[in-house]
Order: structure tokens, then C-alpha cells, then sequence
């Protein structure tokens, strides 16, 4: 129980200090907005609030995932000891990712900033190629056959329509 407890405590440290990095990107990135000359409408506001929820409960529900079943931390330093694939990884290989970019696409809509936008782009990008060049090889190491079933099974970002 206190080694669990442990485990969630740095969970939550390692995916606060992930989101504050993007968010403080986000941030910066508005002074860009006037330069980029788009406006976008207000009634993109109260889309920006429920996408921004809806990206941060499923972050929160990888997260909790990874200390529950995994019994460890989304850090790559500190990655689960055992093979997650419930919860929205049922669905995506990459479900985190995307609540992060929910996140930001969410704040970007909120303040009607392309430029945080961009930012959500961008951090897709990165999350792309981390995933493409560490994290599956990374995976398939640790994991070996129940991965490469998984990922036969699973879509890397999309998931796929039954049939």
C-alpha cells in the first residue's frame, strides 16, 4: 500500500512537471498571435472548455492506469514494470499523448489562439517521433511478444474501426 502510494505521488510529479512544460509552451506561444493574423470565433470557447476536460480526464485516467496496473510512472526513467494495455490503452497504443494534446488544443480554443494551437501540432510531432524512435523499441525490449501482439492488435494513434 505505501509503495503504491509512493508510486502515485510520482506519477503525479512527473506528469504535472510533462503538462507544465507544454502549458508554459502554450503560453509563450500567444505573444505569436497577432503575427499569424487569425482570429478565431468565440464560440469556439465553450468547445475549447469541454476538449480541454475531456483531454485531461482521459491524461488522468493513463496515468492512474500506469501506477494501478503498471505499478509505476509515465517518466520513461520510471515506466511501469508491467505491461498496460486496459483502460484507454484498449483502444490506442498512445492514449496519453493524446489527453496531453487535448489539453492544449483545448486551451488553445479557450483563448482563441492559433499559436497554441500550433503548439498542440507540434507536441503531436515530438510525441511521434519519441514514440516511433524510444518508446517502441524501448517496449518491445522489455515486453517482447505480448507487445508485438499488442501492437498487431492495437492502433498507434487511431484506433480501428471493428470489422
Amino acid at each position: 500500500m505505501i509503495a503504491r502510494l509512493f508510486t502515485l505521488l510520482r506519477a503525479l510529479f512527473y506528469a504535472s512537471a510533462f503538462f507544465l512544460l507544454w502549458g508554459w509552451l502554450a503560453v509563450s506561444s500567444r505573444r505569436y498571435d497577432p503575427r499569424l493574423g487569425v482570429t478565431l470565433p468565440a464560440w469556439l470557447e465553450p468547445v475549447g472548455v469541454v476538449v480541454l476536460a475531456v483531454g485531461g480526464a482521459l491524461a488522468a485516467a493513463c496515468v492512474g492506469w500506469f501506477v494501478v496496473a503498471g505499478e509505476g510512472t509515465p517518466a520513461p526513467f520510471d515506466a511501469p514494470r508491467r505491461f498496460v494495455a486496459r483502460g484507454p490503452y484498449r483502444y490506442v497504443r498512445n492514449p496519453m499523448y493524446w489527453g496531453g494534446a487535448g489539453i492544449l488544443v483545448g486551451y488553445g480554443l479557450m483563448q482563441r489562439s492559433v499559436a497554441v494551437l500550433l503548439v498542440a501540432v507540434f507536441m503531436l510531432g515530438c510525441a511521434h517521433t519519441f514514440v516511433v524512435l524510444y518508446e517502441e523499441p524501448s517496449l518491445e525490449g522489455q515486453f517482447g511478444e505480448e507487445y508485438r501482439e499488442y501492437c498487431r492488435r492495437v492502433a498507434r494513434w487511431l484506433p480501428r474501426i471493428p470489422g
